[in-house]
C-alpha cells in the first residue's frame, strides 16, 4: 500500500472518501493532461501519415486499432498495472526506479554503474521533454484560434508567451491548488470528448471492429514502411506516461488508478472511435477528426475547451519536473537547490523556484526558436520514448531481483514491452533533422550538467580526503588545547573518521575549541523515506566530542537543527541559543596536475557557486552560522 494511502486510512471514513476525490480530480488536472488532449492530433497525424499509401479506410481502421491497443499495453498495462507497482515507498520516476534496481542484492558494479548512468540519461531526457511539452501545447492551444479567423494570426506568438509565462507564475501556488484549479476543467473535458465520440460512433459502429488487433497487424503486413513512420504519429497518443509514474508521488497510486481506470481511459476509447467513425464515413474528416465529430453550433466553444486542456497539458510534465529534480538533488546528482513544500499533508507537493525558472526560460525560448507548432511537431515524443524504453528495462530488473518473479516470465512480458518502445523510439528516430535534435540536444545538455557534478563533487570528495586528518590520533592529542569555550560546536563532515576541514580552520585562526564538538555526518539513503528510529545515530567519542550521524530519504528535505534535537533521547540535550555551525567554503582553482578539463572545472565552478548555500539548504538559524573558507585545488 502506498505512502498517501496509509496516511488516508487514519482519517474517518467520510474525510478518508472527500480526501480520495480530491485527489483523484486534482489527478486529472495534473497527471492526465497531456494523454487527455492527444485526441486532438494523434488519430489524425496517425491517418494522414498512413493514408499516403493506403485506402483511407484500411488507415483509419489500421491506426485506430493501433491507437487503442497502444492505451492499452503501453499506457494501461506496463505504466498503470507494472510500473506503478514499482513505488519506492510511495514515489515514482526514472530516478526512483533506478534506486530500486540499484541497491538489489547480488548485482555486479559493471551492472550497477550501466543502472546509475541510464538513470541520468533518462532524468537528462526527462527533462529535456519537460521544456517541449508546455511549448508544444500551448501553441497548439492559440493556433485554434486562428483556424476560424486568420486576423488572430499576428497574435499567436504573443499570448502564446503570456499564457505560457502566467503557467510558471502560479506553479508557485503549489501542485494541489493548480489541481483544483485545472481539474474540474479536465472533467468537463473528458465527459464533453466522450459524449462527443459516444454520438459519432452510434451512427458508424463498424469502427468497433478495431479493437481486434490485426487490423493493425495488416497495415505491417500492406506497407511496412508507412506503418512503420505511421508509428511515430501513434506515440502521441500515449505521450505522458512518464509524467504520470513520476506524479506518483504527489498523488498516490490509488487516485491515479481510479482516475485512469475509471475515467480518463473509457472516454478516450469513446473518442478515438468516434473520430474513426466519422473518417470512415466521410475520408475527407481526416484532416479534421477531432472537431468533425462536433455539431456545427458547439465548434467554437470546443474550440475554446480545447484551448484551455491543452494548456493544462503541459502541467503533468511541470510537476514530474519538479518532482524527479528533488530526487536527483538529494540523490546528489545536481546542485543543491530549494525545494517548497506547498502542502501540509502531502509532503510529495512541491514546487523547486530555480527550476521552474530554467524551465520557463527554455519554453520561451524554444516558442520564439521555432513559432509554430508544426515546426515542434516533428520533435515532439522522441524524448519520451527513451524514458519509455528505459523504465521497461529497470523495471525488469526489479521484478526479477526484488519482486521476485521468475525469469521465464519476465523476460518475455517485459521483452515485448521493450520491444513496443523500441519500435516507437525508432520511428521517431527518423525525425532527428526535422526537428527532434532538439530534445537529444536540450537532453545532452542536461547530462554534461550533471555529469559534470558528479565528477566535480567526487574530485572535491578525495581531495578533502586525501589532506584529512584521521580523528583517532586528534582525539589522542587534543588535550594539548588549553581552550574551551562554554557552548556546543557542529561540524559539517563527509566522513565520519576524518576530522572535518572547518575544525582545523577554526582551530588555526581562533585557536579555541568548544566544551562539546559534534561532527555531523549527513547521507541521503537510496529510498524516499527513511524511518524515524533511523534517522540519527549518535556516538560518544570521548573528551566532549561525539559522532553524530544523520540518514533521511531522497524525497525528505534535510533539516539539520530539528535532527539535532532528537539528539535528547540519547542524552545529548542541545541548545540552540548557544550552538554554532561551522561550514567549509571552498574556493577551487586549477591543480598543476588538474583532475577536470579546464572548461568541466569552470562549468564546476559555476555550478558550485550558484548552489544554493548549505546554511539554507539545512535550515541552520542564520545568526548561529560561521563559515570558513579554503581553497582546493582540482
Amino acid at each position: 500500500m502506498d505512502r498517501v494511502s496509509t496516511t488516508i486510512e487514519a482519517s474517518p471514513p467520510a474525510d478518508h472518501a472527500q480526501r480520495n476525490v480530491a485527489l483523484t480530480i486534482g489527478a486529472l488536472g495534473v497527471v492526465y493532461g497531456d494523454i487527455g488532449t492527444s485526441p486532438l492530433y494523434a488519430l489524425k497525424q496517425s491517418a494522414l501519415a498512413a493514408g499516403h499509401h493506403l485506402s483511407v479506410q484500411g488507415a483509419i481502421m489500421g491506426v485506430t486499432s493501433l491507437i487503442v491497443w497502444a492505451l492499452i499495453v503501453v499506457v494501461t498495462l506496463k505504466y498503470v498495472v507494472l510500473i506503478m507497482r514499482a513505488d519506492n515507498d510511495g514515489e515514482g520516476g526514472i530516478l526512483a526506479l533506478a534506486s530500486m534496481a540499484h541497491r538489489v542484492r547480488r548485482l555486479s558494479r559493471p551492472a550497477k554503474t550501466a543502472i546509475g548512468t541510464a538513470a541520468i540519461f533518462g532524468l537528462a531526457l526527462f527533462l529535456g521533454d519537460g521544456v517541449l511539452t508546455p511549448a508544444m501545447s500551448v501553441l497548439s492551444a492559440v493556433e485554434g484560434l486562428a483556424v476560424e479567423n486568420k486576423a488572430f494570426d499576428h497574435l499567436v506568438l504573443p499570448l502564446s508567451l503570456v499564457i505560457l509565462v502566467g503557467l510558471f507564475v502560479i506553479q508557485s501556488h503549489g501542485t494541489e491548488r493548480v489541481g483544483r484549479l485545472f481539474g474540474p476543467v479536465m472533467v468537463v473535458w473528458f465527459v464533453v470528448i466522450a459524449a462527443l465520440g459516444l454520438v459519432s460512433l452510434v451512427q458508424t459502429p463498424r469502427i468497433l471492429l478495431a479493437i481486434n488487433p490485426v487490423y493493425g497487424l495488416m497495415l505491417f503486413v500492406e506497407e511496412p514502411w508507412t506503418a512503420f513512420v505511421a508509428l511515430g504519429s501513434i506515440v502521441l497518443a500515449v505521450t505522458g506516461c512518464e509524467a504520470l509514474y513520476a506524479d506518483m508521488g504527489h498523488f498516490g497510486k490509488r487516485p491515479i488508478r481510479v482516475a485512469w481506470l475509471g475515467f480518463v481511459f473509457p472516454a478516450l476509447l469513446l473518442n478515438y472511435f468516434g473520430q474513426g467513425a466519422s473518417v470512415l464515413r466521410d475520408p475527407d474528416h481526416a484532416a479534421i477528426a477531432f472537431f468533425s465529430i462536433a455539431p456545427h453550433w458547439a465548434h467554437y466553444p470546443l474550440v475554446a475547451l480545447a484551448t484551455m486542456a491543452t494548456i493544462i497539458a503541459s502541467q503533468a510534465v511541470i510537476t514530474g519536473v519538479y518532482s524527479i529534480t528533488r530526487q536527483a538533488v538529494q540523490l546528489g546528482q545536481l546542485p543543491r537547490m530549494e525545494i517548497r513544500h506547498t502542502s501540509a499533508e502531502e509532503s510529495g507537493q512541491i514546487y523547486v523556484p530555480r527550476m521552474n525558472v530554467y524551465l520557463a526560460v527554455g519554453v520561451v525560448l524554444v516558442v520564439l526558436i521555432f513559432r509554430t507548432s508544426d515546426n515542434l511537431a516533428a520533435a515532439y515524443g522522441i524524448a519520451v520514448t527513451g524514458v519509455m524504453g528505459l523504465s521497461t528495462i529497470l523495471v525488469g530488473i526489479v521484478a526479477i531481483k526484488q519482486w521476485g518473479w521468475r525469469p521465464s516470465i519476465v523476460v518475455p512480458l517485459f521483452g515485448v514491452l521493450a520491444l513496443v518502445d523500441f519500435a516507437f523510439l525508432a520511428s521517431n528516430a527518423l525525425k532527428i533533422f526535422e526537428g527532434g535534435w532538439l530534445p537529444l540536444l536540450m537532453a545532452a545538455a542536461v547530462y554534461v550538467v550533471m555529469d559534470t557534478w558528479r565528477r566535480g563533487r567526487r574530485a572535491q570528495t578525495d581531495r578533502h580526503h586525501t589532506t584529512a586528518i584521521a580523528l583517532t590520533p586528534f582525539l589522542a592529542n587534543v588535550d594539548r588545547i588549553s581552550t574551551r569555550v562554554a557552548g556546543t560546536g557542529v561540524f559539517l563532515a563527509p566522513r565520519a573518521d576524518a576530522v572535518p576541514g572547518s575544525l582545523l580552520h577554526n582551530l588555526k585562526h581562533n585557536k579555541v575549541l568548544h566544551e562539546r564538538v559534534l561532527i555531523v555526518d549527513v547521507r541521503v539513503a537510496e529510498t524516499p523515506f527513511v524511518p524515524a528510529d533511523k534517522k540519527l545515530d549518535i556516538e560518544k567519542l570521548g573528551k566532549g566530542f561525539f559522532a553524530v550521524h544523520i540518514r533521511h530519504g531522497f524525497f525528505e528535505s534535510p533539516d539539520l537543527p530539528k535532527s539535532l534535537a532528537e539528539a535528547r533521547r540519547f542524552g545529548l540535550a542541545i541548545d540552540p541559543e548557544t550552538t554554532s555551525y561551522f561550514l567549509g567554503r571552498d574556493t577551487l582553482v586549477a591543480a598543476d596536475a588538474p583532475v577536470l578539463r579546464r572548461w568541466r572545472l569552470a562549468l564546476f565552478t559555476w555550478l558550485v557557486t550558484n548552489a544554493q548555500s548549505q546554511a539554507r539548504y539545512y535550515r541552520l538559524p542564520t545568526n548561529r552560522v560561521v563559515e570558513l573558507g579554503a581553497q582546493v585545488a582540482l
